[in-house]
C-alpha cells in the first residue's frame, strides 16, 4: 500500500512500507514550503523551486540533484534518465533528470522539469511506468499538449498532473496553464478531494487514468 500525497507544484510525498521519497520540493513560490522525513528525496535539477531538499530530508536520508544512473537507497531503486529543460538541448534553461523509482512493487517515474517530447531512446530508458508525474503548464516546462504526448508514450496507468497555474502561486507563474486546460477533452479523470490518493499494486486501473489532486 502507497500514499501519494501532493505539496503542490512538482513536489509529491511518496510513502510505502519501503520508505519514503520526496521530489522536487520548493521554496520561494509562494505555496507554504514542504515538510517530511524523507529516506530519500529526488531533485530534477538544481532551480530554487525543485531544489529545497532540507526542509524534507529524513535524518540519515539522502537527496540526489539531477542525477543520472542508478543505485539502491535503502530498500528503494532509483533511476535518474538524462533529459533538459528546455527544446534547446538545455541551452536556455539547463539539464533535467528524470526519475524512476519504485515502492512496494510499483514503479512511478518524475518527469521534473522536463521541456521537450521525450524520444524514443528516453522512453526506452524510462521504460515500464504504473505511475506517472508530468508538468503540464507549459513555459518552463512542456505544455497540455506535449504532456499528453508523453503520457500516450509511456502508458501509465495512474497519471497526476503538475506544474500548472493554481491559486497559492507567486506571479512568476501566472503565465502557466491551467489544470482544466489539460484536462480539456480527457476522458478517465479522477478528481480527489484532498491532497492525497491511498492505493497499492491490485488497485491500479487496466485504463489510463488522470487523478488531479486538491490541496
Amino acid at each position: 500500500m502507497v500514499e501519494v500525497i501532493w505539496h503542490g507544484h512538482a513536489c509529491f510525498e511518496v510513502r510505502g512500507k519501503a520508505g519514503v521519497v520526496v521530489t522536487d520540493p520548493f521554496r520561494g513560490i509562494g505555496l507554504p514550503e514542504p515538510r517530511a522525513e524523507a529516506d530519500l528525496v529526488l531533485c530534477s535539477h538544481g532551480h530554487f523551486d525543485h531544489s529545497n531538499y532540507g526542509p524534507v530530508k529524513g535524518e540519515g536520508g539522502e537527496a540526489l540533484i539531477g542525477f543520472v544512473g542508478s543505485k539502491r537507497v535503502g530498500e528503494i531503486d532509483v533511476k535518474g534518465v538524462a533529459t533538459f529543460h528546455d527544446e534547446s538541448q538545455g541551452s536556455r534553461r539547463g539539464k533535467n533528470s528524470v526519475y524512476v523509482f519504485t515502492l512496494d512493487g510499483i514503479r512511478f517515474c518524475h518527469l521534473g522539469d522536463l521541456g521537450h517530447d521525450l524520444s524514443p531512446t528516453q522512453v526506452e530508458e524510462i521504460g515500464e511506468v504504473d505511475v506517472l508525474f508530468v508538468p503540464v503548464g507549459g513555459v518552463y516546462t512542456i505544455g497540455p499538449e506535449t504532456a499528453w504526448k508523453v503520457c500516450l508514450k509511456l502508458r501509465p496507468r495512474f497519471v497526476f498532473p503538475m506544474h500548472y497555474r493554481m491559486a497559492g502561486l507567486s506571479p512568476t507563474f501566472n503565465a502557466l496553464s491551467t489544470i482544466e486546460d489539460f484536462l480539456k477533452g480527457k476522458e478517465n479523470v479522477k478528481k480527489v478531494e484532498g491532497r492525497s490518493l491511498t492505493f497499492e499494486k491490485a488497485d491500479l486501473p487496466d485504463e489510463m487514468t488522470i487523478v488531479v489532486l486538491k490541496l
